[in-house]
């Protein structure tokens, strides 16, 4: 009886299809696989970019009573050549104005935005000594860029003549304060807004017809817009009430009884010379208004004012589920707003753009595979697709997980890099099925047991995989050194595709040969001999 000679594994494909090959951990492995690159996709946070870290502050130092030439010559040109110092650094502008001037830094792209702001600081504070007699402390500015992009913006309008601009800006506040305590919330504003207020408008010809000027009227005023507190003192019994402060100004009429100055023994109140109005802020110009198109019961081509309320969430969390819990804490106050007679629209929705921008890339990425499955059926056979087509999304399961733990965020360019590598993740499956398919039709086929089969096919195109593979990673690897905006834009690409590329490789020669046994058996030859060998 002949011996068989065992084939000997020399590359790590065929160790790896070896070791695998009856391990009864082998389907557990592939379905943790999916499982965590399911629960990854679903956990990551979902952005329409990715985004990039910008660094950079403004230093403003003001010197009352300094004109521009002073300013620049002692304080920004000494204040620019130490900021200078400062490793990171890639501009620096300075503006001198009266009284006061700026130094606004830009780092390069990239730098850490906390680190870029710590050392500004540091430069400022270390340097105080060197500043000259009559500057005031120095305000440092620095650029957040993480949150001043809002992801939500409403514009709030009055839907009834009852509702003035002063009470629509009171309700949007109150919610805004709702909104701002949701999770990973970081910031909300309110543009457009009109505040309550005391408007006084001089006459002046009544001004000059007492010898007054504009200045006696504004520190009159100034003398009593002071913000005092009501200070409320209640009697109770054992109690002793030491004093209480009422407001100086509770109503138009004390606006209009203030005395601005005395003439010929008689007191002049502001009464006499101007005109005093509860209302609100007129010297507000930033004002919008909102053009409705036929909406609900608006009539089209109406214009209202409006209040604009954005909201922005905290770096490196999902917009998603942000806009979902912020549009659900504005809907619990949907009621409590049409009964004031207040509507809103949502003219910024960051959150659902993201997500859609996610579902279309993951559609395209689904239709992709289809069409790879529907080439192989026509090339190898539906079977040998079958176990094509499980390794996709094995490969981004791994590469998702991983992209996961690393922090990353599911935007449109993480996406691409997996839709430009897609057309090479299936190659060392199709590879390894090739030659496997190959294998089973070789006219030896018969003297072979089916893991020898296996192992065999997988490990004789390992080497030359590998390195057709490495040198694809090496093509993509320059890119991860490209500086700039651009650099930090495509960085997902030089960062996912080689994990990608090297996830490709595992999982063709782990679960290829596996699926190949429980789906592939080896061709029936009929002989022409008889069982005596013939004639």
């Amino acid at each position: 009886m002949e011996n068989k000679r065992e084939y000997q594994v020399t590359d790590y494909a065929g160790k790896l299809a070896k070791g695998f090959l009856h391990n009864p951990l082998t389907a557990v492995l592939g379905a943790f696989l999916l499982i965590m690159g399911y629960l990854a996709l679903n956990v990551m946070p979902r952005e329409e970019d990715p985004q990039i870290a910008i660094s950079g502050g403004a230093v403003v130092v003001a010197m009352p009573g300094a004109s521009p030439h002073e300013i620049e010559n002692i304080i920004i040109n000494p204040l620019e050549r130490k900021l200078r110092e400062i490793k990171g650094i890639e501009h620096i502008y300075g503006q001198a104005f009266d009284n006061y001037g700026t130094v606004s830094v830009m780092y390069y792209i990239g730098e850490n935005r906390e680190d870029a702001n710590l050392k500004l600081y540091d430069k400022v504070m270390q340097n105080m000594d060197m500043m000259p007699k009559g500057v005031m402390q120095p305000l440092i500015k620095p650029f957040d860029i993480d949150i001043d992009i809002p992801i939500l913006t409403f514009a709030f309008y009055a839907k009834e003549k009852s509702v003035d601009d002063v009470k629509l800006f009171k309700l949007v506040r109150k919610l805004q304060q709702k909104i701002n305590a949701v999770k990973n919330v970081a910031k909300t504003t309110v543009q457009g807004n009109r505040k309550e207020q005391y408007n006084i408008e001089v006459d002046m010809g009544k001004l000059s017809a007492y010898h007054l000027s504009l200045g006696q009227i504004m520190k009159a005023v100034q003398s009593v817009a002071v913000d005092v507190p009501d200070v409320k003192g209640r009697t109770q019994k054992n109690k002793l009430v030491i004093f209480g402060v009422k407001n100086a100004i509770e109503s138009v009429d004390d606006v209009k009884n203030v005395i601005v100055a005395q003439y010929m023994g008689s007191p002049i109140y502001l009464r006499d010379v101007a005109t005093v109005t509860d209302g609100i802020d007129i010297q507000n110009f930033k004002t919008a208004k909102v053009r409705f198109k036929g909406k609900r019961d608006e009539k089209l081509g109406e214009e209202k004012n409006q209040v604009t309320l954005t909201v922005s969430k905290l770096a490196g969390t999902n917009a998603v589920f942000v806009a979902e819990d912020v549009l659900e804490v504005l809907k619990e106050h949907d009621e409590e707003l049409n009964k004031e007679g207040v509507g809103y629209v949502i003219t910024r929705n960051y959150g659902v753009r993201a997500d859609e921008a996610v579902n279309e890339l993951m559609h395209h990425l689904i239709i992709t595979i289809v069409i790879i499955a529907l080439m192989l059926v026509f090339a190898l056979g539906w079977k040998e697709s079958l176990i094509v087509t499980f390794t996709v999304p094995a490969i981004l399961a791994v590469t998702l997980f991983v992209a996961y733990l690393s922090g990353q965020t599911i935007n449109r360019i993480t996406l691409f890099a997996f839709l430009l590598s897609l057309g090479l993740l299936v190659d060392a499956a199709i590879i390894v099925i090739e030659n496997i398919h190959r294998h089973l039709h070789a006219h030896d086929v018969d003297s072979k047991e089916m893991d020898e089969l296996l192992i065999e096919a997988t490990d004789e195109i390992g080497a030359p995989t590998n390195v057709a593979t490495l040198a694809i990673i090496l093509t993509m690897v320059p890119m991860a050194f490209v500086g700039g905006m651009m650099g930090s834009f495509m960085k997902p690409i030089p960062l996912n595709v080689p994990v990608a590329l090297i996830a490709s490789l595992f999982v063709a020669y782990i679960f290829t040969p596996y699926l190949s046994l429980k789906l592939l058996k080896k061709p029936t030859h009929h002989h022409k001999h008889d069982k005596k060998g013939g004639k």
